[in-house]
């Protein structure tokens, strides 16, 4: 066997582990300074400690939520914008695959233009709104919030592995005399499997992130979030703790590290699906 095409990627290899270098040790340096003290003007720890990991088993202090509430909200937070937005992904990524329906490429152009607007440009509106319909600093609020800004990407992508899925299933099982839900859910959406895994993925750490709806949008600490738990700990008028900072924060990555090992590759799959119109 000839191996010498293997030995081209050498270069590559080296190149993108020297830029990667400076990543890999700032990521190292952080989780040495949350079980370490550092005297000011040091490089090196003097001691070993756990007490930057407190927050997870001691009352907070006076002004201060507990981490495990607010880390409850942002699993809910998550999960249910991923499940809204794959559910009604499915359904209308199905429809625009499938159906033949009137000024439907007008239809996806205008689904894209959606997405395209950043969510910064449109907070002051749904501010408004949130107050109107007295959702306003509810978690039910931001989920409903974030699961619109999300749909538009969510039904493109569910368009587009639709659009992967032969014409011949889904006529093999009509002709045996099967429903067209029983084509759809037993025939085709088996196909489709890594597109809804992925879009549940994707849509999942999207929410996990997110730091400006939540903040402007749901302020009190009853509805706080990991992502404004952070940001209040570094605002707090005491004096900073910056070890303690670097330690929710590791505890707030801890997640999006464990998904993205154990789903990579269907994380990958998102950019799968087709694009036809």
């Amino acid at each position: 066997m000839d191996m010498r095409p293997n030995f081209r990627i050498w270069p590559i290899l080296v190149l993108l582990s020297i830029l990667s270098l400076p990543l890999v040790l700032m990521y190292f340096y952080l989780v040495v300074d949350t079980v370490t003290d550092t005297t000011a003007g040091s490089l090196l720890p003097d001691r070993f400690t756990l007490e930057h990991w407190k927050f997870l088993f001691e009352k907070p202090e006076t002004g201060r939520s507990s981490i495990w509430p607010v880390t409850a909200n942002t699993f809910l937070f998550a999960s249910s914008t991923s499940l809204i937005v794959v559910m009604i992904s499915l359904t209308a990524g199905y429809a625009l695959s499938r159906l033949n329906m009137p000024f439907r490429k007008f239809f996806l152009g205008g689904i894209l233009t959606l997405h395209a607007f950043p969510t910064v440009t449109l907070i002051i509106a749904i501010f408004l709104m949130l107050q109107m319909s007295g959702l306003y600093n509810t978690l039910i609020g931001v989920i409903l919030v974030k699961t619109a800004l999300e749909l538009p990407l969510g039904i493109w992508i569910m368009k587009g592995f639709y659009d992967t899925v032969p014409w011949e299933i889904e006529m093999a099982g009509i002709t045996d005399g099967a429903s067209r839900f029983t084509v759809w859910w037993k025939l085709v959406l088996p196909q489709v499997q890594p597109g809804i895994a992925a879009l549940a993925l994707f849509s999942f750490l999207e929410a996990w992130k997110e730091f400006i709806l939540p903040q402007v949008l749901a302020p009190s600490g009853a509805s706080q979030v990991l992502a404004t738990y952070l940001q209040n700990t570094i605002m707090d008028d005491r004096k900073p703790d910056f070890n303690l900072f670097k330690s929710i924060g590791l505890f707030y990555a801890l997640p999006v590290i464990l998904i993205y090992v154990v789903f990579n590759r269907k994380l990958m799959n998102i950019y799968g699906g087709g694009t036809k119109g």
